[in-house]
């Protein structure tokens, strides 16, 4: 059996996972049947003397591989070899944080494992700022852009990724046009240096907001 844990409320992670240990592993042998592995730092040989070992006084052993997305190469396509005929005696939980379209290896195990989906944190980026942007909440952008900064994005790269998203809509027209403009003015503040980045992002999404 496999399952494979996606989200980040870690919380309720440990919550199903504590299930998991009260229903496969007697209480006194717990500890020799239980591994806790991390993704980053396992190597292929490693994993496979896990999975191969057997269980002690029990008829299952519990092995979890936390972090998974960042298994190396080797690992994850011994496991999409490995999940069309898993151990009988192993039940195996892959973490993932977060899913991500991108990501061939959980696209491909999740047909061959027992998937769980747990809450994630929504991904603060351009996209979720121009999203907030249509809610009119001028605070609830502020607060975006903020996150945005303070993750290390710049403000060239908002600016641009706003530019991006609005020039791609053809719904309204003229909204779109009056955007771009103010767009514009912002970017020439930034570059002139009449205005601070962060201020003129600021009243840039004030603006917006008061359409």
């Amino acid at each position: 059996m496999i399952y494979l844990f996606i989200g980040e409320d870690n919380f309720s992670k440990d919550t199903k996972l504590k299930r998991l240990k009260e229903e496969l592993l007697p209480r006194q042998t717990e500890q020799f049947n239980l591994d806790i592995l991390y993704g980053q730092e396992i190597n292929l040989k490693e994993f496979q003397e896990r999975l191969l070992s057997l269980p002690f006084k029990a008829a299952r052993r519990l092995v979890v591989v936390k972090n998974s997305q960042r298994l190396k190469e080797e690992i994850k396509k011994f496991l999409l070899s490995y999940a069309r005929k898993p151990y009988p005696h192993i039940v195996l939980v892959l973490d993932i944080q977060r899913y991500s379209f991108k990501d061939e290896f959980t696209k491909r195990m999740s047909p061959l494992s027992h998937v769980i989906r747990f809450r994630e944190s929504a991904k603060l980026d351009t996209f979720a700022l121009s999203r907030a942007i249509e809610s009119r909440k001028i605070h609830y952008c502020l607060n975006i852009l903020q996150q945005i900064l303070e993750k290390g994005e710049k403000p060239e790269q908002i600016v641009g990724g706003l530019r991006y998203v609005w020039d791609q809509d053809i719904r309204r027209p003229q909204e779109t046009r009056k955007r771009l403009r103010l767009l514009l003015d912002c970017d020439i503040a930034i570059k002139t240096g009449r205005l601070k980045p962060q201020m003129a992002l600021e009243r840039l999404l004030t603006q917006l907001c008061c359409f």
